[in-house]
């Protein structure tokens, strides 16, 4: 028998409740989006978008999201506003400090048995306080894919003093591949002329993780 509250539109379910706890992740995605599109209800159009994306929802762009079932430009911005303006909001807390590998790969946990390669880049003050993470790119991992422009661009705008760098390999494998090992020898490089040193390249898999710095490849 279905209870009366499950009957609450997600909007007068947070009214109701008043805290937005009680909300599943599709409720509080309805509530941004507002209203529907002529084949799905607003709710309908929340649960087909967090299954489609997933945990990379938060770092995907207007211009895809608007041509998702037909979103549409304004739906889209609202989306990726709300997303943007939950992570300044929790930069500014900064209470990731990372002194091992295996903060990082503690910290990506969600992301050791990702069926496609993700490329992280950790930016962090001189205390190693993390300043905001970005997901850079996802697919398969080469030079061409990561430019040092894309890493070191956000580190400079938020005067980050150092980055880690991090991504998985879906295949279980640690060991890094020559493309691996010539992209963090690329990245360290550059960062070296903008004085903002690279500490670590971390691989991480449902395996473990492995560290180029603890291999000296750094």
């Amino acid at each position: 028998m279905t209870t009366k509250h499950n009957k609450f539109l997600p909007r007068e379910k947070l009214i109701r409740y008043n805290t937005p706890d009680k909300l599943k992740d599709e409720e509080l995605l309805a509530i941004i989006l507002r209203t529907g599109t002529k084949n799905h209800t607003v709710l309908d159009l929340a649960k087909k978008l967090i299954q489609h994306y997933g945990k990379e929802l938060p770092y995907i762009s207007v211009n895809e999201l608007k041509n998702f079932l037909n979103i549409g430009k304004v739906r889209a911005c609202s989306i990726v506003a709300a997303f943007e303006l939950g992570k300044r909001f929790l930069r500014e807390k900064k209470t990731y400090l990372y002194l091992t590998p295996k903060d990082v790969y503690e910290r990506l946990s969600t992301y050791r048995t990702a069926k496609k390669e993700h490329f992280f880049v950790f930016y962090l003050d001189t205390k190693n306080q993390e300043i905001r993470c970005d997901l850079i790119t996802v697919g398969i991992l080469n030079a061409s894919l990561v430019h040092p422009r894309e890493v070191f661009e956000p580190a400079v705008k938020h005067l980050a003093a150092q980055i880690i760098v991090a991504h998985n390999h879906p295949s279980g494998n640690l060991e890094p591949s020559e493309e691996d090992i010539e992209l963090t020898q690329r990245l360290a490089k550059a960062g070296k002329i903008l004085g903002i040193e690279l500490l670590d390249h971390i691989i991480i898999s449902n395996h473990g993780y492995y560290s180029f710095k603890q291999h000296r490849i750094i």
